[in-house]
């Protein structure tokens, strides 16, 4: 439901297909539209609509908790982590920050594995203090080797 009183959602048959679908106000039930979407258009509308609602959260959490920040780190090219996976930075209990997602492309991978491997150009959500965010910058960018 959007805040204009419009409510929009995807059918997911079971077939496979799915359909973006406009419904009618004085009707619920009833569809005004229905736009089918091919595999990447669905995953596309999933990870744009995932992305937004993931860091709207985490927005509304970083107000809620004072102290509590949410930072998006882009993994430099150069990083050693490049390759490497999550597991291996120990960004968690080095600096009490926690990496809660990461954002590849269009793609939000969210509460990644000690065995998800990092890429160049990920870039990585991280929710903690100031001081562990920091940190958690530093060691993304190689420049704590702890």
């Amino acid at each position: 439901m959007t805040s204009s009183g419009r409510t929009v959602g995807v059918v997911s048959h079971r077939n496979g297909r799915r359909d973006l679908v406009l419904y009618d106000v004085d009707d619920p039930d009833a569809s005004l539209a229905s736009i089918p979407l091919t595999d990447d258009e669905a995953e596309a509308l999933a990870d744009v609509l995932g992305a937004s609602l993931m860091l709207g959260q985490l927005a509304g959490l970083r107000q809620q908790a004072a102290g509590l920040l949410t930072e998006q780190v882009a993994l430099p090219a150069g990083s050693p982590f490049v390759g490497r996976r999550l597991g291996d930075t120990r960004a968690r209990s080095r600096t009490g920050a926690s990496i809660v997602a990461v954002l590849r492309d269009r793609e939000v991978i969210a509460s990644p594995e000690p065995s998800f491997r990092f890429e160049s150009n990920d870039v990585v959500v991280a929710v903690g203090t100031r001081q562990g965010l920091d940190g958690v910058t530093a060691i993304l960018a190689g420049d704590d080797d702890g």
